[in-house]
């Protein structure tokens, strides 16, 4: 957004204009949701307060009884300080009690590129406010990591412009912000020759699913090898039948010792119990599933095996505590799906800035790298980052992240590039708990699974994601 802002003038529109058609949107966006009530406008010294500005001399203009708080005037040559001209209104101190005072209160002292944390004066007179609506993000949240620095309100409603902030959507920025209107400010169409695109919400636009034709059969739809433990084997039998309901050819379970275990579960999946060397012989094995379920020891012999054969491999569960510490040896796989602990056991603590340590643990690894979490980040090794938004609470259960890690597998099978496969899996995966809804087991997303995928084909669908805002 800093790029687009200085490339905007240059483009034939001018930072004046955008700023009056931001403030513009702020009025509408409160005049919508609220009724009129006293309302405190806190406007902070750069461009950011110079949209509440604007907002604060429309809702006075429609009779709302406002007043401005400045926490310091704004600088000269700024945008901003022409907007702050055109208030006529009253003034009142950066204060509390003025907050705490007021029915609604406009938080527009920082934007999303905050440099410094929230605390003093600004965050007690943002504590002392009831209900707010943020300009940008709520003052004190990062717009790139989504963290907050020092304090930060819970925002009702926060108004943005152009595109969204990966704040936005990164926890706990995501919640932080309370209903979030995309506001369009009339930014040139140009623009987007002067900013690099990298990262975007996880819709259906990023990538393409794959369709079998008339022609299609068992063998050009792939196979997909799930490797199996002696001990944990509900996980790879997850993994298995994730991978056919997202449309795998042939399916395989290669068990560790006696397959006897998986052969009576799902009577589609093939169960070998043939060495690994043997199975490696057969070239269309291309596609395979290690860690879930396999323990420790099994995932350092194994993974070497599969990435030496030059196999593309989904590595899951406990190839990350197997090679702890040691993150090029995961060099080679396909797609990494560790949830935050096993990341940190891989990489490190991820610290603040979670998708800087994915990207760079794609980077490193070059791999996919798919952060599961509420916030669930997939990382592409040229830097593309993707965050998923469509995942409920209630995913958090026992095999969950066995199902994700089979139906990345089955997709991958089937020829999709690893980011999106990775990708295309996260979002199904969330639009399959949601289908399940509240309650559910890891077993009951494998039919929601076939659900997502309908309802994702669905030209209805591609039409409603579509409308839902742009991408960060």
């Amino acid at each position: 957004m800093g790029r687009a802002d200085a490339a905007a003038p240059r483009l034939g529109v001018s930072g004046e204009t955008l700023m009056a058609n931001a403030g513009r949107a702020v009025a509408r966006a409160i005049q919508h949701r609220f009724r009129p009530c006293r309302t405190l406008i806190l406007a902070g010294p750069g461009n950011n307060g110079g949209d509440g500005y604007v907002a604060a001399r429309l809702l006075q203009q429609q009779g709302w009884p406002v007043v401005l708080a400045a926490l310091a005037p704004p600088r000269d040559g700024l945008d901003a300080a022409a907007a702050a001209s055109h208030w006529r209104g009253p003034a009142v101190p950066f204060a509390a009690d003025e907050a705490a005072r007021a029915e609604l209160v406009v938080d527009a002292v920082f934007g999303a590129g905050l440099a410094r944390d929230v605390d003093g004066i600004v965050a007690d007179v943002l504590r002392a406010a009831r209900r707010v609506v943020a300009v940008d993000v709520p003052s004190g949240l990062d717009g790139a990591t989504g963290a907050v620095r020092g304090f930060a309100p819970q925002a009702e409603l926060t108004v943005t412009f152009f595109r969204l902030k990966p704040g936005h959507v990164l926890l706990p920025g995501r919640e932080l912000c309370g209903q979030i209107v995309l506001a369009d400010i009339g930014m040139p169409a140009g623009v987007w020759d002067h900013v690099q695109r990298n990262c975007f919400v996880n819709l259906l636009e990023l990538w393409r699913l794959p369709m079998p034709d008339a022609q299609s059969h068992k063998y050009t739809r792939g196979h997909v090898t799930v490797v199996g433990g002696t001990t944990m084997t509900g996980a790879a039998r997850l993994a298995a039948d994730a991978a056919r309901h997202a449309g795998a050819g042939l399916v395989t379970i290669a068990a560790r010792g006696s397959g006897d275990i998986y052969r009576v579960g799902s009577p589609g999946v093939l169960v070998s119990d043939a060495p690994l060397p043997e199975l490696l012989e057969d070239k269309r094995r291309e596609v395979w599933v290690c860690g879930p379920g396999l323990g420790m020891e099994a995932a350092k012999e194994v993974l070497p095996l599969l990435l030496s054969a030059g196999r593309r491999v989904v590595a899951d569960a406990d190839v990350f505590s197997a090679f702890a510490g040691s993150p090029d040896a995961l060099r080679g796989s396909a797609v990494l799906t560790p949830h935050a602990g096993e990341f940190a056991r891989a990489f490190g603590d991820p610290g603040i800035d979670r998708a800087a340590a994915v990207r760079a643990a794609a980077a490193r690894t070059d791999a996919a790298v798919l952060l599961k979490g509420a916030d669930t980040m997939i990382a592409a090794p040229d830097g593309r980052l993707a965050i998923n938004v469509s995942a409920p609470p209630w995913l958090a259960t026992a095999g969950s992240g066995d199902t994700l890690a089979g139906l990345i597998a089955g997709l991958l099978a089937q020829g999709m590039p690893p980011w999106d496969a990775a990708a295309a899996g996260a979002y199904l995966h969330g639009r399959a708990g949601a289908i399940a809804g509240q309650g559910l087991v890891a077993e009951d997303l494998l039919p929601a699974i076939a659900a997502a995928l309908v309802e994702t084909a669905s030209p209805t669908h591609l039409s409603r994601q579509g409308s839902q805002g742009r991408n960060p």
